[in-house]
């Protein structure tokens, strides 16, 4: 190859490099001499240092340095370390033409010929300010939120490696742990734990389940350096690098101790609260039902007291002492009322015709609520009969009647009616669908408001004076019909009146044949031969009581006042043909004094007396019942239904 083609590949070479660099506007590449001048400059140098080819060429290349940097003679040592080391490079702030300044990347190459002679330095400067802006937001965000977590004292706030210990601590977690930083950063986070915690592993499984979840959040006590407790809300999450590999948890512990004092100071109150309120409420009822007893016991008391006087003297005291009885079966009616509330009464239903029952109390009924106010009937044609209990329900009527009088002061129509009607099931509350006869109670009162109406038959509420009422009388009435499968619906309006609603089921047909079969008529001969009857009873005045009715109709008695003095009796006496026991005793209850008599003396018929409908789980339920309170005429039929059946003695 000859010189000149040699020469001539040279050029061509030369002038592609040339091309290439120029190029280039990404970086600015250009020559210096041995001194620092601009010997080349590419477009890339023009366009982020913004000197022209002809304005830069030959210019010593420290003008690109800020004032600073030149003072301190950083250009000259940049050449100095290339010459020596071939190479320099580092990141600093660059000045371009109109004087603003850059962050740029720079190196600058020695260039030297085959005998080593220093030709010049090639320069490459790269643009970075805008790395080196987020780097610096960056920065900034960084140390705002590490001020912002260390300045933060209301929650401990740390970091755990993936091991569980801290490596991390702020000032809320010195202050509510009581650690400094070098005290605890290094240590295992589970030395805040009870050592209840710690004997189930609480550290272990918290840590496993941020793992495994992500998170773990629990309450409980916590302890600080001091020893004490205290009560704490925690959360630890895992943090994880962008391949996901576990790298530590995060631990945030807010100290709740006073809140948690707040909540049970405020369930203490309602506790408190509920009581009084129990309390005022049974301060209601006793006020009303002793309001309600004292005036049975006068008239009970004084008839008797007079008939005592007379009977010295010798005169007639009949109509005393049925005053005295009648008083007393209104004191029973009060107590049946209150067992309805309660839903525990003893009902006996049967086929009522509600038309022939209003009818029959009419005369009641009007001495009752006087003459200032006139009672009207409105019923269907044809009304079947229902399924109730006579008493119960004429003692509702009577109540309501009572109620409508009350609400008419200034007199008025209280106007009782009835109907049939099918009810569609959630068409009434608390009725289930079926076959219905609606006894209505209407009167002509102020009525009520929407308020009042919601609270009416809420028990212990009542509109009347103090000592008047013991807000139990629509509860005892709504207690009686759920019981026997109906409902009480008040309906009432603010200046138009209220109609209470009976709902009772329709009678069946089986019903009837039922109670064909018990008619009077065709009931047994209740005469029962002289009887051994054994009476246990815990007090003292019923037993006797109960003693003397059976004298009085020919039998024999044993009486026992406890559950262990009966069976002591029958032990090492002669049995009985009849044990009659209350319930409600103490040690030992009628229940459970009936079973072992049933079990151990097969020839003595068992009678339970109680005032209850439901007795506890597993008393038997073919045992024979005595409802309390009791006449003598019920006594003697409780004994002939008890002995006639028989006991075998095999």
């Amino acid at each position: 190859m000859s010189a000149d083609t040699s020469s001539l590949q040279s050029n061509l070479l030369e002038g592609r490099y040339r091309l290439l660099v120029d190029a280039i506007t990404d970086y600015a590449i250009y020559m210096l001499d041995p001194e620092g001048h601009v010997s080349s400059w590419n477009a890339g140098a023009n366009r982020f240092k913004g000197y022209s080819e002809q304005e830069i060429l030959g210019e010593h290349f420290s003008r690109f340095y800020t004032p600073e940097d030149r003072k301190a003679g950083k250009p000259q040592t940049a050449l100095k370390t290339a010459a020596k080391d071939g190479r320099f490079e580092a990141e600093g702030w660059r000045v371009r033409k109109d004087g603003e300044r850059f962050w740029a990347h720079v190196v600058i190459d020695a260039i030297r010929d085959p005998s080593g002679q220093l030709l010049g330095f090639a320069k490459i400067t790269r643009d970075l300010s805008e790395r080196k802006v987020a780097e610096t937001v960056l920065r900034h965000s960084q140390e705002q939120f590490r001020l912002l977590v260390e300045g933060v004292t209301d929650y401990a706030i740390y970091m755990l490696d993936p091991e569980g210990k801290v490596s991390s601590w702020n000032a809320g977690a010195q202050r509510i742990k009581g650690y400094e930083p070098e005290e605890i950063i290094g240590e295992h986070f589970s030395r805040f734990y009870t050592k209840e915690d710690m004997a189930d592993d609480l550290p272990r499984v918290a840590l496993e389940t941020a793992a495994l979840e992500g998170r773990f959040e629990r309450e409980g006590w916590r302890v600080r350096k001091d020893g004490s407790r205290f009560f704490a809300n925690v959360i630890i999450d895992a943090i994880r690098s962008d391949d996901g590999a576990l790298i530590g948890f995060a631990k945030v512990t807010r100290d709740i101790t006073e809140k948690r004092r707040a909540q049970e100071a405020l369930e203490q109150a309602q506790l408190e609260l509920f009581q009084a309120q129990k309390m005022e409420a049974v301060g209601q009822l006793t006020g009303g039902i002793a309001h309600d007893f004292n005036n049975l016991l006068t008239a009970i008391l004084g008839s008797l007291e007079i008939a005592r006087r007379r009977a010295v003297e010798g005169k007639n005291v009949v109509q005393l002492i049925d005053n005295a009885i009648l008083g007393a079966k209104r004191g029973a009616s009060l107590t049946q009322r209150l067992l309805a509330f309660s839903r525990k009464q003893e009902l006996k239903l049967e086929p009522v015709d509600v038309q022939a029952l209003v009818k029959g109390m009419a005369d009641l009924l009007q001495r009752t609520i006087g003459g200032s106010i006139e009672i009207a009937t409105t019923f269907s044609l044809r009304l079947p009969m229902v399924m109730s209990d006579p008493n119960h329900l004429a003692t509702a009527l009577l109540n309501l009647v009572v109620n409508a009088r009350d609400a008419m002061p200034g007199g008025g129509t209280i106007t009782i009616g009835g109907r049939r009607r099918a009810v569609k099931a959630k068409e009434i509350r608390d009725l289930p669908a079926g076959d219905y006869v609606c006894l209505t109670v209407a009167d002509e009162g102020e009525g009520m408001d929407a308020k009042t109406l919601e609270q009416a038959m809420t028990p212990f509420f009542t509109t009347k004076g103090v000592g008047k009422g013991t807000g139990l009388g629509l509860p005892m009435v709504q207690g009686f019909l759920a019981q026997s499968g109906g409902a009480l619906n008040l309906k009432s309006r603010q200046g138009c009146g209220t109609t209470a609603e009976l709902w009772m089921p329709v009678a069946l047909a089986d019903a009837f044949n039922d109670t064909k079969s018990s008619d009077p008529e065709t009931a047994p001969d209740l005469a029962v031969e002289p009887l051994t009857v054994m009476v246990v009873d815990d007090d003292a005045l019923v037993l006797m009581n109960t003693v003397l009715m059976l004298e009085d109709i020919g039998h024999s008695t044993m009486r026992a006042q406890s559950g262990q003095e009966a069976l002591m009796l029958l032990e090492h006496g002669e049995l009985p043909d009849v044990l009659i026991s209350d319930h409600a005793m103490p040690h030992m209850t009628g229940a459970e004094l009936v079973e072992v008599v049933l079990q151990k003396y097969l020839a003595v018929a068992v009678i339970l007396a109680t005032g209850y409908a439901e007795l506890p789980d597993g008393v038997r339920s073919d045992m024979h019942r005595l409802a309390k309170p009791f006449s003598q005429d019920a006594l003697q039929q409780a004994l002939s239904e008890a002995h006639g059946h028989g006991r075998s003695t095999d």
